[in-house]
């Protein structure tokens, strides 16, 4: 019995996956998402070797280095930390977008394939377009999902409609619906 149950957790891509739910693909947004913790890391890094500006030795310049590349790491890895852990997971029943926003809050967002009327895409802008990524908009039954800063959103919505295809899921223009989600406008209620 203990190899059966280790089969299935061992066949489960995520802790809330279904055991007759296949995992199709997954994807994140663009790591450009992180540019502030980076800038901000970086200008620890520069603040690091101020010291060797008051004494000019060498075992300052170095250790102030070291110092200010680890408060850079420190700075920078809860940008990485939500970026890394923020991911879009479609499977063959279901679209579940789990947003990390720092090191100690996530929201998970779960709609069914069928709740999907519409699937579109937006690039705009010389960054976007240079850089390659943009935004997903997916209007639902419950409302409008909003997806910012994705990689290739042009070929991920491709994806998404040919599983919606697939799954015999026509998307057809209906009116919008006045509730939205949004992945930037997500806010914990106290």
């Amino acid at each position: 019995m203990a190899k059966k149950e280790k089969s299935e957790t061992k066949n489960k891509h995520f802790e809330d996956q279904f055991d007759d739910e296949e995992v199709l693909f997954l994807f994140r947004k663009h790591p450009i998402v992180m540019r502030k913790g980076l800038i901000f890391g970086m200008l620890a890094l520069l603040v690091g070797t101020l010291p060797s500006l008051i004494k000019p030795e060498y075992i300052y310049f170095f250790g102030g280095l070291l110092g200010g590349l680890l408060l850079g790491i420190i700075i920078f890895f809860p940008a990485w930390v939500a970026w890394y852990y923020s991911v879009f997971i479609v499977t063959d029943q279901r679209l579940i977008q789990i947003t990390q926003k720092g090191l100690f809050h996530r929201t998970v967002v779960d709609l069914t394939l069928a709740q999907i009327q519409m699937v579109n895409y937006q690039i705009a802008g010389f960054q976007e377009t240079l850089l390659g990524f943009g935004t997903i908009m997916m209007q639902t039954y419950v409302g409008d999902l909003v997806i910012h800063d994705v990689h290739h959103p042009a070929e991920i919505s491709k994806k998404i409609l040919k599983i919606l295809r697939d799954k015999g899921i026509t998307t057809s223009a209906l009116p919008a619906f006045k509730g939205k989600i949004d992945d930037e406008d997500i806010t914990e209620e106290d």
